[in-house]
């Protein structure tokens, strides 16, 4: 496990097996390796005898214990986080090297991409996995997932499974807390996509400058034979790419790029698209989406996909749960969760939803932000729901640790009082209030959580859906 990892000492026998790998001194079994991880809540340091007296063979740490145990491996590395990452992928027998992995970053579009790519190779007869913010999926078996980009011990743990179940292509979301944080390096990357770059985790990042060389160090990692797709629309498409050993390619609706698409026509129920010079017909909508295909596009043909199969197949695509996800009521009012969370992606949603608004009818929106993250983008997010909506109702999202009247009070603190728009804190109270105000065909937008299936108040997991709360009000208010 240590030969690809550089070692600053060793205390202890080299040879010691491991048999399994923890960060966690609360899961150490007899004979694991543990992790010492310096955290931004907590020193894995302070457990390291914790972790050895329930049974750890070897410690990875930064600095020594003050006491070193007989028949322990005591490794000193510089970056324990790293190493983590070399050490996994070596104990799981590097497994990204026997599958096509993709990885995409940027702030918007990456579950939707990279679910849209898992389901268009599944379609061309190939096994995949899938790795995202909504779930995990081992070929058709689904996990429940907890990060966007999950440790590298369960990453890499997750691979080998798919691997040993035939898959020949995993498809991953790549957030910029997991690239900082070095949770993919060690691994084996066949290409990587950027989507955009917008406003957002400026409460980890702290600037936007960092924010982007976040993104920025996936593509000066990729190796030679990788591909880097790259939206030449966006401001920091190329400066993303500009560093990289891998094959740059480049996607477009705007301007001349490898893979070329723009919008023919938007319908309530899809839109149709002209794709190197090929029209198709999907049922996703948003210029938002048409990127997103794009992007699935490009990913595929440079995978060596046939551009004919990768069209046909992208026809039959659907959305992704709690993206745009359309709920509607008997009278025609039409609900639309979506996960839209920071200013950016509220604007395109809302765009799009202008788009198809007809005449008279009203756009209800309800809107928040998540406690404990970046604060800059509350009163950006309040000053465009009011822009666009005919009301806007305020509520809580995901408070965390944070007073929810305190998130509501910065989002609305320099709103017009003129502006229509409310706040209302209970989340279920304001759905039930846009679905009350609404009249027959109205559209009502409910942003922030999406597929989410819970509300975290502290530290805890309420169980909430955007979607299960709608219906249920549009079936008793609306009888």
């Amino acid at each position: 496990m240590l030969r690809e990892t550089p070692v600053e000492a060793l205390h202890g026998d080299a040879r010691t097996p491991v048999g399994g790998l923890t960060y966690d001194s609360r899961t150490v079994q007899p004979g694991d390796c543990f992790f010492a991880i310096v955290g931004t809540q907590a020193d894995g340091h302070r457990y390291i005898d914790a972790a050895v007296g329930r049974g750890a063979a070897a410690v990875v740490c930064q600095q020594l214990p003050g006491e070193l145990h007989d028949g322990v491996a005591y490794v000193v590395v510089r970056d324990s986080a790293g190493a983590m990452a070399d050490l996994a992928a070596a104990f799981y027998g590097h497994p990204s090297r026997e599958l096509k992995l993709v990885g995409i970053t940027g702030t918007n579009g990456k579950t939707t991409t990279v679910t849209l790519l898992y389901d268009l190779v599944r379609a061309l007869g190939c096994r995949a996995g899938l790795i995202s913010t909504v779930v995990y999926r081992i070929d058709g078996r689904e996990i429940e997932a907890t990060h966007t980009t999950p440790d590298p011990i369960r990453l890499n743990a997750m691979m080998r499974e798919m691997v040993d179940a035939g898959c020949g292509y995993c498809f991953m979301e790549c957030s910029s807390h997991a690239i900082v944080q070095e949770r993919i390096r060690g691994l084996d990357f066949a290409g990587g996509i950027f989507s955009n770059i917008t406003h957002d985790h400026l409460d980890y990042h702290k600037t936007f400058a960092e924010y982007i060389r976040a993104k920025k160090l996936f593509f000066d990692h990729l190796p030679k034979g990788a591909f880097a797709l790259t939206n030449a629309d966006d401001r920091n498409g190329m400066v993303m790419v500009q560093n990289t050993a891998a094959s740059v390619s480049t996607y477009s609706l705007r301007a001349m790029a490898d893979f070329r698409g723009r919008i023919v026509e938007l319908h309530p129920d899809g839109m149709l698209l002209r794709i190197d010079g090929q029209e198709v017909w999907v049922s996703l909508l948003g210029r938002f989406n048409a990127y997103n295909l794009l992007a699935v596009y490009g990913a595929a043909c440079l995978l060596g996909f046939d551009r004919g199969e990768v069209l046909r197949v992208v026809s039959t695509l659907h959305a992704v749960a709690g993206r745009f996800e359309v709920v509607r009521a008997a009278n025609g009012t039409v609900a639309i969760v979506d996960y839209a969370h920071t200013p950016d992606a509220l604007e395109n949603v809302l765009q799009t939803v202008g788009e198809l608004r007809r005449p008279g009818q009203q756009l209800l929106v309800v809107c928040g932000c998540g406690g404990d993250r970046d604060r800059t983008k509350r009163p950006e997010m309040a000053a465009i729901a009011v822009k666009y909506a005919s009301t806007a109702i305020f509520t809580s999202d995901n408070p965390r640790h944070e007073s929810p009247e305190a998130i509501l009070d910065e989002m609305t603190a320099g709103l017009d009082t003129a502006t229509r728009w409310l706040r209302i804190t209970d989340r279920a109270e304001a759905i039930r209030t846009a679905v009350l105000m609404s009249h027959p065909g109205d559209l009502i937008l409910i942003a922030g959580k999406g597929h989410e299936t819970y509300q975290i108040v502290g530290d805890v997991k309420h169980h909430f859906d955007d979607r299960e709360e709608v219906r249920r009000a549009f079936e008793t208010l609306l009888k």
